[in-house]
């Protein structure tokens, strides 16, 4: 068997400044991106918008926590068109444009707009939880938002794209999140590298067909409260602090695009 060649790293052609958010070694037989330049820029762009739009919604949920979890006002006032309006000023202020643009492909219109769609829906779904009267934490927080989303998104276009919100194995708090071989692998080898670019993703194109990305996230000082320290120390969600700091690695955004050759 021909030993495949190491895989190929290439920066957005039109990259997105994104928000930083909360949050086993195998063998990689993927082989390198076979296509020409100019599509893998497509293909990471498509990739990068993904990742700053959920983030953007994220960095809502971020900043409506006080409002979510205020025990003593039912009605918050945070409908779901309230909200999306907040996602699309949040975006547009991160990466200078809205997330639906006129210079979109087809298959970006088709993920951005379910991806709106998703983020409607599951804050709709959450309406009562959010207006609970008497009751503090929800436990509605950027991490639950961003699994809810990208499990709706996922029923609506699987077909053509994945988006999951993953971690280092020992960082991981929910099973659903945990890496899968890739990912673990991608995080050990590249991420955990000395000479790795901060913020760079690691893709490429596995088994043929599937474009695979994966985008480093690290702790901004918002998520210290859950994820800082002291380590072992019972956070808000009831889960022990990881001891992490400010610029750590935290978790990575995986994105899958199918048949994407």
């Amino acid at each position: 068997m021909t030993k495949p060649r190491s895989p190929r790293r290439l920066a957005p052609a039109r990259p997105l400044r994104l928000l930083l958010a909360p949050l086993a070694a195998v063998t990689l037989l993927a082989l390198p991106l076979p296509a020409p330049a100019q599509d893998h820029d497509a293909l990471v762009t498509t990739g990068n918008r993904l990742a700053a739009l959920l983030r953007a919604g994220r960095a809502v949920v971020s900043a409506n926590q006080d409002r979510i979890n205020d025990a003593t006002v039912g009605d918050k006032g945070l409908t779901p068109d309230v909200f999306m309006d907040q996602v699309m000023a949040a975006y547009l202020e991160t990466n200078g444009e809205p997330p639906l643009t006129d210079d979109l492909t087809d298959l970006q219109r088709r993920l951005t707009q379910a991806q709106l769609d998703a983020m409607r829906a599951v804050v709709a779904e959450q309406q009562q939880v959010i207006n609970m009267e008497g009751m503090g934490f929800k436990g509605f927080i950027p991490a639950v938002f961003a699994r809810l989303v990208n499990e709706r998104f996922g029923e609506t276009v699987g077909d053509l794209a994945n988006v999951k919100v993953t971690a280092p194995p020992d960082l991981v708090r929910n099973r659903t999140a945990r890496p899968d071989a890739w990912e673990a692998e991608v995080i050990e080898t590249r991420f955990g590298a000395a000479d790795h670019e901060k913020g760079a993703p690691w893709f490429e194109v596995v088994d043929g067909a599937d474009f695979r990305m994966l985008i480093p996230e690290y702790y901004s000082a918002s998520c210290l409260s859950c994820h800082g320290g002291p380590a072992g120390e019972v956070d808000v969600t009831g889960f022990p602090k990881e001891g992490g700091t400010e610029g750590e690695l935290g978790g990575a955004i995986s994105i899958i695009l199918h048949d994407a050759q």
